[in-house]
C-alpha cells in the first residue's frame, strides 16, 4: 500500500465579483499571494517545492503560463515545474487530483 498524501498548507485569495474590487490586481499577483501564504503556513521551504499546479478559469490576457508567473512572483525557484489547469469550476479539484497522482507516482 502506498503512503498517504496530505495537505500541509492551503490558502486562497478572497472571492470577488467580475469587474469588482480585484479588477486592478493582476491574477498572477493574487496567485503569488496564495502561494506565499501556503508556504508560510506549511513551513516548507520554497526550494523544496517541485511543482506548482494552479487552476485558472479565465486565462485570457494573462500572458503565457499563469501558474509559472505566480510561482516566480512568489519567490519559488526557476526550476520549479508549473502547470495551469482550466477545467472551469472543476479547476481547483483537478489541480488537487493531479497533485495527488504526481506525488503517488514519485514524480514530486
Amino acid at each position: 500500500m502506498s503512503a498517504s498524501v496530505v495537505i500541509v498548507g492551503a490558502k486562497r485569495t478572497a472571492i470577488g465579483s467580475m469587474l469588482g474590487q480585484f479588477t486592478g490586481v493582476p491574477t498572477t499577483t493574487l496567485g503569488a499571494t496564495a502561494i506565499k501564504a501556503a508556504l508560510e503556513q506549511s513551513g516548507v521551504p520554497a526550494d523544496d517545492i517541485s511543482e506548482v499546479i494552479m487552476g485558472c478559469v479565465l486565462p485570457a490576457n494573462l500572458g503565457q503560463a499563469p501558474a509559472r508567473q505566480a510561482s516566480l512572483a512568489a519567490g519559488l525557484p526557476k526550476a520549479t515545474g508549473c502547470t495551469t489547469i482550466n477545467k472551469v469550476c472543476g479547476s481547483g479539484m483537478k489541480a488537487i487530483m493531479l497533485g495527488n497522482d504526481i506525488i503517488k507516482a514519485g514524480s514530486a
